[in-house]
């Protein structure tokens, strides 16, 4: 499996930014669902000590809930 916090060479942070776009160290962290799913259909993230609950729908949305 590979792994997460590895970027592909298209997020690579060496790229320049085109003009009008923001530098890629500006741009927030992009994870694909597979990924982070690993065949599941919720995961549970701590945020602040907190679990949230992350789940995918029978029509392929996201939905966060405390």
């Amino acid at each position: 499996m590979p792994n997460p916090l590895h970027l592909a060479p298209s997020q690579a942070l060496a790229r320049p930014a085109a003009p009008g776009q923001p530098h890629p160290e500006e741009c927030p962290a992009r994870w694909d669902s597979d990924v982070l799913f690993k065949g599941q259909q919720e995961l549970i993230i701590e945020h602040h000590g907190q679990p949230y609950r992350l789940r995918i729908t029978a029509l392929g949305k996201l939905i966060l809930t405390k």
